[in-house]
């Protein structure tokens, strides 16, 4: 089912390289990033491009991005300088009887765009929720909201959707016909991320129980 205004590319966020694989409809680029808890944040610093992992947060349209005042690609952000910002999946390892052919089955999101500083107090701590509820889920009620000396710490960036592309590769290896009666195996690695046992922190009291919203996180 689609989700808000498709996907219009532009000039920097039409896929070119594999065309098929791209996708236009918005509700799969959220479905990509609600998926994920890292993405990368790409900028150019001085001459040369950075890109650093980052925790992120989505409110509809808007991506919410965070770190320490102090962190050098943030203040560059903040000022409207372009960024790029991607999150990935990786879904399996792809085998073919070509090495050539060989691939990974993945969904990626590429967000383009202009940063924008969040100065608002209340739009602050609405970002800061989303943040939280994104990583963890029922922890912004749960525990003790930001003081003064942690808000200060603290940039808050937003990133507007509207130029992103999504790519998603699925199935087996797409080897040439001449191959196919190659005795060597083919077929796809799947690959997953698992949710382990909670590891309750050494100074906690044995009498708190792990909560509901951490229990979840296995289903």
């Amino acid at each position: 089912m689609s989700t808000g205004t498709p996907l219009s590319p532009t000039p920097r966020s039409t896929v070119r390289r594999l065309g098929d694989r791209a996708r236009t409809d918005r509700a799969e680029l959220y479905a990509v990033l609600d998926a994920g808890l890292v993405g990368h944040l790409g900028i150019v610093l001085g001459d040369a491009p950075v890109v650093l992992p980052t925790g992120y947060g989505r409110d509809g349209d808007t991506l919410y991005l965070h770190g320490s005042t102090g962190a050098a690609t943030l203040r560059a952000a903040a000022t409207g300088a372009p960024v790029c910002f991607t999150v990935t999946h990786l879904d399996g390892v792809v085998y073919a009887r070509s090495a050539f052919h060989h691939s990974m089955n993945y969904r990626c999101a590429v967000v383009h765009g202009n940063a924008r500083l969040v100065t608002d107090s209340a739009e602050r701590l609405h970002g800061f929720e989303v943040l939280t509820e994104h990583l963890a889920p029922g922890s912004w009620s749960a525990t003790r909201q930001p003081d003064r000396k942690e808000l200060a710490a603290t940039a808050l960036l937003t990133l507007d959707l509207t130029e992103a592309s999504v790519k998603i590769r699925t199935g087996p290896p797409g080897d040439d016909e001449a191959d196919l009666a190659s005795p060597v195996w083919a077929g796809v690695l799947p690959v997953r991320t698992v949710v382990g046992e909670p590891e309750p922190c050494p100074l906690l009291s044995e009498e708190i129980p792990v909560p509901d919203r951490v229990l979840s996180r296995q289903v």
